[in-house]
C-alpha cells in the first residue's frame, strides 16, 4: 500500500503527522498553518489507507496501517505526532520510524469498551447498534464542538468524510478495543496528551501506568477529543515545545 503523502515547508525540523479515524491528512491544516508560520518545520502528513487520497483496501488492521506508515514516513524524524486511531497505528510503526520524539494526541490506546465475558460478546454480538447507543453522547458532544469550527475546518473535515472508506469503521473500533497498547516503556521519547474526552481512548488509571514506566503525561484542560482542531494555538505551542 503506497499511502499518499504531503510535505510542506523548509524548515530544519522535520514532524510527521498521522490522523485519526475518518480524517485525513488535510484536516491537520490549522495545526499545520501554525508549525510553518515558526519557519522552523517541514511538515509531511500521511493520508491512511481508506481514507484521503489514499487507496482503498480489502483489510483494514492496525497492523497494516503500522506497515504502510512505516514504510510512507522517513526514518529520523525530529518528531512524529499521532491523533486517536493515528496514535494506535503510530505506537505499532514507532520503533522502525525511530523519530526523536513520538507525541500521541488523545491516543487509541486502550478503548472504554467492553471486550471480555459475558458483556464482552453481547457488546460485539451487534456492534452496528450497541456502538452507536454507546457513540450517542459523544456524537452529541462533537456536534456541540464542531458547530465552533470556522468554515474552512468545517469544509476539511466534510471533504475527508467525503472520502473516507466507512466500511472500515466498526472493524478498526474492534480492532483498537482488543488489542490494548501494553504498559511497557516507551520505544523512543514519548508524551501523550490527554483531552477532556481522553478516558473514551485511554482511561486514567491507565495513562498513570503508562507514566510510571516512563511515558510523559500531559493534559490540555478544556478541549475535546479533537483537540487540533478546536485549539490549533495551545496544541502548535505545545507540540513546538517538545520537538
Amino acid at each position: 500500500m503506497q499511502l499518499h503523502t504531503t510535505t510542506t515547508g523548509d524548515g530544519e525540523r522535520h514532524v510527521g503527522l498521522v490522523h485519526g479515524l475518518g480524517g485525513d491528512g488535510a484536516t491537520w491544516q490549522p495545526l499545520v498553518d501554525r508549525m510553518l508560520a515558526t519557519g522552523r518545520c517541514t511538515v509531511t502528513t500521511v493520508d491512511l489507507r481508506g481514507h484521503g487520497q489514499s487507496p482503498r483496501a480489502s483489510s483494514y488492521r492496525l497492523d497494516e496501517f503500522a506497515a504502510d506508515v512505516a514504510e510512507a514516513l522517513p526514518t529520523g524524524l525530529h518528531g512524529v505526532v499521532g491523533h486517536s486511531l493515528g496514535g494506535a497505528v503510530l505506537v505499532r510503526a514507532v520503533e522502525h520510524l525511530r523519530p526523536r520524539r513520538a507525541v500521541y494526541l488523545d491516543p487509541g490506546f486502550h478503548l472504554a469498551l467492553p471486550t471480555t465475558g459475558l458483556a464482552g460478546r453481547l457488546f460485539w454480538a451487534v456492534p452496528p447498534l450497541t456502538l452507536g447507543v454507546a457513540g450517542l453522547a459523544q456524537a452529541r458532544k462533537g456536534k456541540e464542538v464542531r458547530a465552533g469550527y470556522d468554515a474552512a475546518t468545517t469544509a476539511l473535515l466534510d471533504g475527508a468524510r467525503e472520502r473516507f472508506d466507512s466500511r472500515m469503521a466498526i472493524g478498526v473500533l474492534r480492532d483498537v478495543a482488543h488489542s490494548p497498547v501494553e504498559v511497557a516503556p516507551p520505544a523512543v521519547p514519548s508524551t501523550i496528551v490527554l483531552s477532556d474526552d481522553s478516558p473514551a481512548v485511554l482511561p486514567d488509571p491507565v495513562a498513570r501506568s503508562l507514566e510510571a514506566v516512563g511515558w510523559e503525561v500531559r493534559r490540555l484542560a478544556g478541549v475535546h477529543h479533537d483537540m487540533h482542531l478546536e485549539a490549533p494555538d495551545r496544541v502548535s505551542e505545545l507540540v513546538a515545545a517538545l520537538i
